[in-house]
């Protein structure tokens, strides 16, 4: 079961990149990630390090707290 944090943080992640106009390959290539790595984070199935978070804030052009904020 995922944490309230990751379930926010995963359609977050997703609103912002479908606002951005970018696929879930995009991003995980200008984030320096695997698609499917950027697909089971938006599903909430991984338990996503700081680091990758990090990366795609930094990816979507967004302070990684947007990512967190409901």
């Amino acid at each position: 079961m995922s944490s309230n944090a990751r379930k926010i943080f995963a359609k977050r992640l997703k609103q912002i990149r479908q606002m951005r106009g970018l696929s879930q390959e995009e991003l995980a290539e200008i984030a320096g990630l695997h698609r499917t790595y950027v697909g089971s984070v938006e599903r909430g199935e991984r338990n996503v390090s700081i680091d990758n978070m990090e990366r795609l804030a930094k990816a979507l052009e967004v302070d990684i707290t947007a990512l967190l904020r409901e």
